[in-house]
């Protein structure tokens, strides 16, 4: 049966998703799954303007309820693709494996990036135009051909440093990402991850990677949750 992209992305988008992007993954990947659907949501507006002094309850809350929510929607993406014939597989919180160094086999930044929705930020964080910073991501992967979107190839961070500025843990070094840049040279994750665990302790009393500084001080956040001109 031929995939119906158009399809495929109102589904996602009526279960909740905010942008749905195609990728073309050949080149990334060792088997037949070289397509890859990327899934943003993203974070509400009065979420994000919480966490301008640290992490808020607020933030934690919204982390693990979107985290789920996307999880349902790759699913059920999933669950399309496999009636219509393709593999598919969801890459959900529960089958998504971090290394040593904290990163996964296809980065759901990856399949975002290579689908046109965004680029890396300074922070290597996912930036996009729409809510900036302030999203949650999740993806799958298949072997259905789709309506490949056009792949980010530069930054458009400028030479804003916002985030370098604001983290608390320096861990930002400043580059300006290009493609296939090493996240090592745009973020020490070690100092990052330690810092961040140190913040949500002290602020929530809870072990878990949550700061959300170089979130809240990118422009392009603040022009979605604030207002505030680029």
């Amino acid at each position: 049966m031929q995939i119906n992209s158009k399809e495929l992305k109102q589904i996602l988008h009526d279960n909740g998703a905010s942008i749905v992007g195609y990728a073309d993954l050949t080149g990334y990947v060792d088997d037949d799954l070289r397509s890859g659907v990327s899934v943003v949501i993203h974070l509400p507006r009065e979420v994000v303007r919480s966490i301008g002094n640290g992490p808020s309850r607020e933030y934690f809350d919204a982390y693990h309820m979107l985290n789920e929510k996307l999880d349902k929607i790759v699913m059920v993406g999933a669950d399309y693709l496999k009636d219509c014939g393709y593999q598919a597989v969801a890459q959900t919180t529960g089958t998504v494996v971090e290394d040593s160094n904290y990163t996964t086999k296809i980065p759901h930044k990856t399949v975002a990036v290579k689908s046109g929705i965004g680029w890396i930020g300074k922070s290597a964080l996912l930036i996009t135009k729409q809510y900036g910073a302030a999203v949650r991501l999740s993806s799958i992967l298949t072997d259905a051909e789709l309506d490949y979107g056009k792949e980010t190839t530069k930054s458009k961070c400028r030479t804003c440093s916002n985030c370098v500025e604001a983290c608390p843990a320096k861990a930002i070094t400043g580059k300006k990402w290009i493609p296939g840049m090493a996240r090592e040279e745009l973020l020490d994750a070690v100092a990052c991850r330690e810092k961040a665990r140190m913040i949500a302790m002290e602020k929530l009393g809870e072990e878990i990677t949550l700061c959300g500084k170089c979130i809240d001080v990118c422009p392009y956040t603040r022009r979605f949750s604030v207002g505030g001109k680029l």
